[in-house]
């Protein structure tokens, strides 16, 4: 193949996959209900491959991640928070997204990319997904959730709990993202 037919190509495929993912991104919406179907292996393999594939400063990858599938860990976890995270009993599987802090300082930006990821692979899949914010949160009783969810999880002292990601088939549709409530006004070009 000579060098011109080869970037013709490149050029194609490149197109096709950034329409399909220009599509993915208004899709993308978050689901806190869902059926009662449990998740394949393959897709939960396929949750955490995003995950792992995810970029972090330095290449350091200072995440990790926990799968939770037992209904009364779920149902337990659910309660870690005082609003945003009862929705989480209801699904078939929970991914903890952690971080060591001693591995790399922005392992708030990694932990979160890594979660963005399996977001969107799950997407991808078409299952729903939403995510939990642990990090500086509280159940009804004023108790850190992060701590809640170490105690749990028996996770080590020295690892952060940043969220958990409820995954689950969708218990119900969602419009995708509506474009004429983009809020354009945000973005500053060279300045503020």
């Amino acid at each position: 193949m000579k060098n011109e037919e080869f970037f013709v190509n490149l050029q194609t495929k490149t197109k096709e996959t950034m329409e399909k993912f220009s599509e993915l991104i208004k899709l993308r919406r978050s689901h806190r209900s869902f059926t009662e179907e449990l998740l394949s292996g393959d897709d939960v393999k396929l949750l955490l491959r995003a995950g792992l594939m995810a970029p972090s400063s330095k290449g350091l990858h200072s995440y990790e991640f926990i799968v939770v599938e037992d209904k009364q860990m779920l149902a337990a976890l659910s309660q870690s928070k005082a609003v945003g995270s009862d929705f989480l009993s209801g699904a078939p599987l929970a991914i903890v997204v952690l971080a060591d802090p001693r591995i790399s300082d922005v392992w708030i930006e990694d932990a979160s990319v890594a979660a963005m990821n399996i977001l969107l692979q799950a997407e991808d899949l078409g299952l729903g997904a939403c995510w939990i914010q642990l990090r500086d949160r509280q159940d009804a009783e004023g108790r850190p959730t992060e701590e809640i969810v170490k105690s749990l999880l028996a996770i080590p002292a020295e690892m952060r709990a940043v969220c958990m990601i409820a995954v689950g088939h969708k218990g119900m549709e969602r419009k995708p993202q509506n474009e004429d409530r983009l809020k354009w006004e945000r973005v500053h070009i060279g300045q503020y």
